[in-house]
């Protein structure tokens, strides 16, 4: 883990999405269906949003990582990070700051 660009202190809890949307989004499939999820957690690191979502439908331990873009009105949207690395070093963020400080 030497070369892990982040840390804790990197990371800000934001509420943006939490008070557009509440704690619950519904997220479109490529089939076109909805399925709900929950918002678990919103974090900006470095000025770029992201945010943890959970599907209601399954309650295993996988979440999804978005990126948190905003449109010219200000409003959120929730877009897929396509950088592998991206994806890799803010979930590597996230499971580090959700661990308890003695596991973490």
């Amino acid at each position: 883990m030497t070369d892990f660009p982040f840390s804790r202190a990197d990371l800000i809890i934001t509420t943006r999405l939490r008070e557009a949307f509440g704690t619950e989004v519904e997220l479109e499939e490529a089939n076109g269906k909805s399925v709900p999820y929950e918002l678990l957690a919103e974090f900006e690191v470095h000025g770029q949003g992201y945010a943890v979502l959970q599907s209601l439908n399954s309650k295993n331990e996988e979440y999804e990582l978005l990126r948190v873009e905003f449109t010219a009105e200000g409003l959120p949207e929730l877009h897929t990070i396509e950088d592998d690395e991206e994806w890799e070093n803010i979930a590597e963020l996230y499971d580090e700051w959700s661990l308890p400080d003695d596991q973490g």
